[in-house]
């Protein structure tokens, strides 16, 4: 069916309480096992494609890959997606470059700048038949470029202001600051969301899609045996699954997944190079790698709830 925008699929994770989840690419092994998780649970998939990815992979051999998981796949309906795009620039070149969906991440910049740039974005964008999200406030930690902030409680999303962002920005999904923080080292302290300002920017703008950054779980499994086989990661502390069940259930329609692939990947190569520091053949350390990401993203699907809705969302 070749790539979708998310359109059809927010429409239908918002009427039916469940989110989709965005998965960070950098690489072959990581795309199969998205992907192949994907295809036995039949569930959308929201490929997504950072700055960092570009750099590492370039933006040809990653898009070959993507093509041939959508070719592979002809009933899964899957979008490929800019991931916070910190220009005008960067958004444009990629929705020349084939991206269904552009993120346009000017939430650093004052409200009224952010608002100029998003609708910038939109107009070349939906001239193009491809959708925008854009983000409004500020979450905490690192990953990559992305710097957060410090007290993440401070920075979140003003209700009010989310109204007024979309009604004149134009932009097709909103990333909001609930709490969530980027990296693997997110809190100090159990995190707690703010689900009444997803509750209430959902009354504001009722079907209207939002989106969690800064998502991962920093799974006990993976940071477990990434610290027995030589890591040093004591402190890594996540987002509870239960808190993104429950986000999913509200107007939070697309959550974005990247440290917990990586975590899957490190885990167990360094499991393999332990048990085994013999081996050379890459395949025989990144095959158990994609094995475990192929399972661990079997396992998000089920917490965000989109399993078995590939159908709906064609």
């Amino acid at each position: 069916m070749g790539l979708v925008t998310t359109k059809k699929m927010f429409e239908m994770a918002y009427k039916n309480g469940y989110a989709v989840g965005a998965f960070n690419v950098n690489n072959m092994e990581i795309t199969q096992g998205i992907v192949t998780a994907i295809a036995k649970a039949k569930a959308p998939l929201i490929l997504q494609i950072s700055r960092g990815a570009r750099q590492y992979a370039s933006m040809s051999y990653l898009k070959a890959i993507i093509d041939v998981a959508v070719a592979e796949n002809p009933d899964i309906p899957i979008s490929m997606h800019l991931d916070h795009g910190d220009t005008v620039e960067i958004c444009k070149q990629c929705v020349d470059d084939g991206f269904t969906s552009v993120m346009i991440d000017a939430s650093h910049h004052s409200f009224e700048e952010n608002i100029r740039m998003t609708h910038e974005v939109v107009e070349y964008a939906h001239a193009h038949g491809v959708v925008v999200e854009a983000e409004l406030g500020q979450l905490g930690g690192i990953e990559e470029d992305v710097v957060g902030v410090e007290d993440v409680s401070a920075h979140l999303t003003d209700p009010s202001q989310a109204e007024e962002f979309v009604e004149k920005s134009g932009c097709d999904s909103l990333a909001v600051a609930v709490g969530t923080s980027h990296g693997a080292y997110k809190f100090k302290t159990e995190p707690k969301l703010a689900f009444d300002v997803i509750e209430e920017i959902g009354k504001r703008l009722p079907g209207y899609p939002l989106v969690m950054h800064g998502s991962s779980s920093v799974l006990k499994e993976f940071k477990d045996l990434i610290n027995q086989y030589g890591g040093n990661m004591p402190d890594a502390m996540g987002v509870p699954e239960a808190a993104i069940s429950k986000a999913a259930k509200m107007a939070i329609c697309k959550v974005n997944i990247d440290t917990d692939l990586r975590m899957a990947l490190t885990a167990k190569i360094r499991q393999v190079f332990a048990e085994k520091p013999a081996e050379f053949d890459p395949r025989k350390y990144l095959g158990p790698g994609r094995d475990a990401i192929e399972k661990m993203v079997e396992h998000k699907l089920n917490v965000l709830g989109c399993t078995g809705k590939a159908s709906e969302c064609k």
